[in-house]
């Protein structure tokens, strides 16, 4: 019998194989259309509130993908949102790299096995603070051609591209109607901002790249974002931090919010920005309160900009975005918590919100308001059969008061709303979630420092320990990055030459080399006057080095700037050496094409005998890159070629140097961070794996917020941190980049530093706090399983809990505070008010020691006794939580 089973559950895998490898893919779903009216999006007949996670997955690691699809999933998400990056897919013309990081169809695929659907924004213009907005730079090498615009050999590339991606997904069987994940796409981003600069071409290319998108059949609804102008056929949507009052150009479309920015990205050299979550999920609340019906966090998880990708100028290696997920894929507490409830908050209202029209709005105060849904039997055409028996009135109050609370009557009950706040009823009665009342836990985040044994290619040396921290290697080697011409590839020509032009941005590095004359008379002149002669640049972006025979003699950093450096030269023929850096190539605006990179206008020496001199027309030699770079150094394969010598513990730091060492991958499946808080500026590699650039920039000492008020509208500078410290220190490497041992770290080094200090962290939560009191609601998942019947929600236990988990192989292995009763101050910094219950510590120790997640009760019961009768109760604890493998000293971010 055994024997049967086993050969008939062979012969269905070999038939699920077959299916599999024949048709390129497996159906997810059930073939279902996707439709919409001026209500919501309509899937398989059925209006539908979507919430949405972006997702951007080239700044992730395929290893990652999976764990980032489920944690959003679990926080209560229905889509998943993505860019399509077209300089990643095509980076050389008609050669398509759809592997690795650039594997979108993987990623589609994973997507829809979780259950979720997709919302693909083809663009193929992405801005996304993406390197060139995610045009191939030799797009602009194209002859006539005008980016975004009324062009024709635009608008042929762009054809191009956009059919070769609707023609993959289709292929791959990835439209709904095919039983995929995609139910809609996006044709270009955010043109309404700049669509005035191209006056009547713009509205004509508008027109054009709708009419294009609808003719590919791709099945699914398209969008453009920000585009009031969008044709009838194309759904316009709202970008923003708020998006509550958008009204889209038709009445027959939905209210579709596609990038809820819940953090901001940051500059080299700039504060960290930071989005309240109660904030957020206020923003959330009112959108859905006044209409919306599909919400998408822009970004759910940020990620990394690996390689060159990162935008620009200035934009930093790290794409956190303060987003839900952070860079390494850990969760972000409370945000990820209290957006899983509002989340859940919110699917309780969806039968009333899909099957009202439009909401019935009450006043009840100045800056207070009340918008009912209820059930209408009577749509035409829409199916609500899987609605019965559930809630058939469902209300949103909110205080738009920036200051004061507020105590309002609806429908005969009393209602206090904190400022600033939306309180969530799905029966309208049950208050079930408040956006301002937190019950999540917080979670700290902690850099460990590892302390493994380290390689030096052949030989186990111990990683040097100084007051606490564990470097990552005493054995470094060094070679030294010739200035200016390298390889045969440099050419001689009269003038000064674009950046880009030249170096196709193949590297951000682009050498200028011509010879200047002195003679005695002009030395003489110096002297007799007193003067220094000067070099003037008329504008130049984003960093330029200058070099005077071999010596760096200045730098200048800024977005098109002028350029001013005194010099100083010696009698006879002297080199002068300009080194043009890129730091991101720009990603928004109209013609940002044509801004290019690098030196405009004349270049002048200034103080000499016989007047100034223009060097601007003078005979330039150009060299693309570095030599390092180029011969590959820093690979597994090619490291060894680069004559490599010993780096000793008193060298002093020196500029356009290439460092290596080896090392050993930490134990554990923590996420990995390199501590490169000792180096300068410029790019590193791990097993030949580009990590990102690096910079040591420091934010400015004053602008950050001691304590972070959500109340009120946010902005990118409101809630910042990292005053006076280097905007980002700590770089990611992927676990799956790194093997057991013998793990070759490059560093290309541009200004000096030390790179004995450099060190491998792990990254985790290591303490977690929260604080709820007797007032907070039950949990959500009780009020998801109660009964909806007769236009109310029944619960049996209505319990307030405080929830705590760890990271995945991680438990709870101490309580650090614990008081029931009336505690005081914030996480880590808890102490025992005059109530407290003897046996608070005990109650939670036993709930939650030993254990990666527990739930403690919020009442009387729980705790054996009232410990100050007539007062509400708060249960605050702080606990540590531990992986199996011991780590010892922490940072705490």
């Amino acid at each position: 019998m055994k024997m049967k089973m086993k050969m008939v559950l062979l012969i269905v895998m070999i038939e699920v194989a077959v299916a599999v490898s024949s048709t390129g893919t497996a159906n997810f779903f059930k073939p279902f259309n996707v439709s919409y009216d001026h209500r919501a999006v309509i899937i398989d007949g059925k209006r539908r509130m979507l919430i949405s996670a972006g997702i951007h997955y080239p700044r992730a690691t395929p290893e990652m993908w999976p764990d980032l699809i489920a944690k959003s999933k679990e926080g209560g998400v229905d889509v998943i949102q993505t860019y399509v990056f077209w300089n990643g897919h095509e980076a050389v013309r008609g050669q398509y790299n759809f592997a690795g990081r650039y594997d979108i169809v993987k990623f589609v695929k994973l997507v829809g096995s979780n259950g979720l659907y997709l919302h693909l924004r083809i663009g193929p213009y992405a801005c996304a603070e993406w390197n060139f907005g995610g045009f191939p730079v030799w797009l602009r090498d194209v002859p006539g051609i005008e980016f975004r615009t009324e062009n024709v050999p635009f608008k042929e590339e762009m054809q191009r591209f956009v059919k070769k991606i609707v023609e993959l997904m289709r292929e791959e069987m990835l439209f709904s109607w095919q039983g995929g994940p995609i139910i809609m796409l996006q044709i270009e981003n955010e043109y309404g901002d700049v669509e005035s600069s191209y006056g009547q071409r713009g509205k004509e290319y508008v027109k054009w790249a709708a009419q294009m998108a609808l003719g590919l059949g791709a099945g699914v609804p398209w969008v453009m974002c920000k585009q009031s102008d969008a044709p009838d056929n194309i759904i316009n949507a709202c970008n923003g931090y708020y998006c509550d009052g958008f009204k889209p150009n038709s009445y027959n479309k939905p209210v579709l919010w596609t990038e809820d920015w819940d953090g901001w990205f940051a500059t080299w050299g700039g504060r960290l920005p930071h989005r309240p979550a109660e904030d957020l999920a206020f923003a959330i609340a009112r959108f859905f309160q006044r209409g919306g019906s599909f919400q998408n966090y822009y970004m759910y998880f940020g990620g990394t900009n690996f390689n060159r990708t990162s935008g620009g100028p200035f934009y930093i290696t790290s794409y956190d975005y303060d987003a839900p997920i952070d860079e390494y894929g850990l969760l972000s507490e409370p945000k990820w918590g209290h957006l899983k409830d509002l989340h859940a908050a919110i699917k309780l209202c969806e039968p009333a919100l899909v099957a009202a029209d439009s909401p019935q709005y009450m006043k009840l105060g100045p800056k207070q308001e009340a918008h009912v849904y209820r059930v209408d039997n009577d749509i035409e055409g829409l199916n609500l059969t899987q609605y019965r028996g559930e809630s058939r009135c469902s209300a949103f109050l909110a205080n738009i008061d920036e200051s004061k609370a507020a105590s309002v009557t609806f429908l005969g009950q009393t209602y206090y709303l904190p400022p600033w706040s939306v309180s969530i009823l799905p029966d309208c009665r049950n208050t079930v979630f408040n956006t301002a009342k937190v019950g999540a836990q917080t979670s700290v985040k902690m850099v460990d420092f590892d302390l493994p044994l380290f390689l030096n290619s052949s030989e186990q040396q111990q990683s040097m320990v100084h007051n606490g921290v564990s470097y990552i290697s005493k054995s470094w080697m060094t070679v030294k990055e010739p200035i200016g011409v390298w390889s045969e590839n440099s050419f001689t020509a009269q003038g000064i030459l674009e950046h880009l032009n030249v170096t196709k941005d193949n590297s951000d590095y682009l050498w200028y080399i011509t010879r200047i004359y002195v003679s005695n008379d002009d030395i003489a002149f110096w002297e007799e006057k007193e003067v220094r002669p000067m070099l003037t640049i008329d504008s130049m972006c984003d960093v330029l080095r200058i070099f005077i025979n071999g010596k760096l003699i200045g730098s200048v950093i800024g977005n098109w700037v002028k350029v001013v450096q005194p010099v100083q030269f010696i009698k006879g023929y002297n080199d002068l050496v300009l080194l043009s850096q890129t730091v991101g190539l720009q990603n928004y605006g109209a013609f940002f094409e044509k801004d290019g990179a690098g030196i405009r206008g004349q270049i002048k020496l200034t103080g000499f005998r016989n007047g100034d001199l223009d060097i601007s027309k003078s005979s330039w030699t150009y060299q693309v890159g570095l030599k390092g770079e180029f011969l590959n150094i820093y690979t597994m394969e090619e490291n060894d070629k680069a004559g490599w010598s010993d780096l000793t513990l008193d060298a002093i730091p020196t500029t356009f140097t290439w460092y290596k060492t080896f090392f050993y991958a930490p134990d554990g499946t923590e996420p990995v961070a390199l501590d490169l808080g000792s180096m300068g500026k410029g790019q590193a590699w791990v097993n030949g794996h580009h990590i990102g650039r690096y910079w040591t920039l420091v934010a400015p000492k004053d602008g950050c917020q001691r304590i972070c008020d959500y109340r009120g509208p946010y902005n990118s500078d409101k809630c910042t941190t990292n005053c006076g410290k280097p905007t980002q220190s700590w770089y990611h490497i992927p676990r799956s980049w790194l093997q057991a041992s013998d793990n070759l770290l490059v560093l290309f080094e541009e200004t000096g530093g030390n790179p004995f200090d450099i060190s491998i962290k792990l990254r985790s939560v290591q303490i977690i706090c929260g604080q709820v009191s007797e007032s907070h609601y039950p949990p959500l998942w009780r009020w998801s399983q109660s009964d909806f019947s007769d236009a109310s929600i029944l619960i049996n236990d209505t319990t307030p809990e405080l929830h705590f988990r760890c990271d995945a192989e991680h438990v709870i292995s101490k309580i650090e505070f614990a008081s029931y009763g009336t505690p005081r101050g914030s996480c880590q910094k808890f102490s025992k008010g005059n109530c407290h219950a003897p046996n608070s510590l005990s109650v939670v120790s036993e709930a939650c020691l030993g254990r990666n997640s527990c739930y403690v009760g919020i009442s009387n019961t729980v705790f054996g006794s009232d410990p100050c009768r007539g007062i509400v109760k708060t249960l605050a604890v702080e606990a540590r939580c531990m992986s199996s493998s011991n780590n010892v000293g922490a940072s705490q971010l």
